[in-house]
């Protein structure tokens, strides 16, 4: 087992050293023209390749479209089947090959110049019939002891994976993409819900919203708690302002100290005062931090005059996917 892991970690450190290998022999003014010309498209940046380069250049393209650069991938052997018809002059075409001479990439870049779209070689052969062509060519040349029998593309894709990746982030960080842009592309996944989703879309309001004045008896306290069955409820004053809080938990503590009597008590008597308190508009995640560390399952919400407004439970973020 211990020559297993072995070969297997000498794999890792083969391809980090490649991708180390490239950035440091990355030519500064290739990767501003390539960067420059993605910068100004105006239409859509269009990643093609075939066999595993082709795999590498789909996840790019759904990396730069899933960051804010419109982009989508092209089959190289289905472009010259029809798919070609997917390119505008406004779009920018990114080609990988380590080769850079996959005759099927090749056979479209006829059409790419006679439409004049700029092109953009992702290559391991600078002096390539693709790199020849291209308007900017980045190279992803690895030597070729550093992959299997000098053929298997192991280093070489990961490298022109490694490089799409390092463009999208720059190119996020220029157009100054922000994790909220982030997530409303993702709004059926975890990160989306977390960005997204504010205190108003989970808690209970309205009828639903447990509340008692300060003067209420814990009879009618426990009746409330139990109608609006979210084991607890809002103590508000004669203003209506938010001065308590009255849970499970804190009735169980007061039944142990007065016994039989908590039920003459008034709210007043019972609630923890001054509870933690969210806002509406407050994203849902900050809401789940307060409650984490303040070890906590409900949290009243309140507007701007301090009113209580709606109630949140750790179950509505469960429930939601928010964690």
């Amino acid at each position: 087992m211990s020559r297993i892991s072995d070969i297997i970690r000498q794999e890792l450190d083969l391809e980090a050293k490649a991708i180390l290998r490239t950035a440091e022999n990355l030519d500064a003014d290739s990767v501003e023209g390539a960067f420059g010309l993605i910068m100004s498209c105006r239409g859509k940046v269009v990643l093609t390749g075939m066999g595993k380069t082709g795999i590498i250049a789909r996840k790019i393209s759904a990396t730069l479209a899933s960051t804010g650069t419109n982009s989508i991938f092209l089959h190289a052997a289905e472009g010259i089947h029809g798919d070609l018809g997917m390119l505008s002059a406004d779009d920018v075409v990114i080609a990988i090959s380590n080769s850079g001479s996959t005759a099927e990439l090749l056979s479209i870049i006829p059409y790419i110049k006679f439409m004049q779209i700029p092109l953009i070689a992702l290559t391991g052969n600078p002096e390539s019939p693709l790199a020849q062509h291209a308007d900017c060519v980045l190279d992803c040349s690895v030597p070729l002891e550093y992959e299997p029998f000098g053929l298997v593309p192991t280093a070489s894709t990961t490298v022109a994976l490694a490089l799409g990746d390092a463009l999208a982030i720059a190119l996020l960080r220029e157009k100054g993409f922000t994790a909220t842009d982030f997530a409303r592309f993702h709004p059926g996944g975890t990160i989306g819900k977390r960005l997204l989703l504010r205190v108003s879309d989970l808690m209970h309001s309205g009828e639903a919203l447990p509340v008692v004045s300060e003067d209420t008896i814990m009879s009618e306290v426990i009746m409330e708690m139990t109608s609006k069955k979210l084991g607890c409820t809002a103590v508000i004053d004669h203003k209506g302002i938010l001065t308590g809080i009255i849970t499970d938990g804190d009735l169980r503590r007061h039944l142990q100290e007065k016994q039989h009597r908590i039920m003459d008590c008034s709210a007043s008597q019972c609630m923890t005062h001054d509870p933690k308190a969210s806002t509406p508009d407050e994203l849902a995640v900050n809401a789940i931090n307060l409650m984490e560390t303040y070890k906590i399952t409900m949290l009243p919400v309140v507007d701007k005059q301090h009113r209580p407004v709606g109630m949140l439970h750790m179950h509505d973020m469960i429930r939601a996917g928010v964690i």
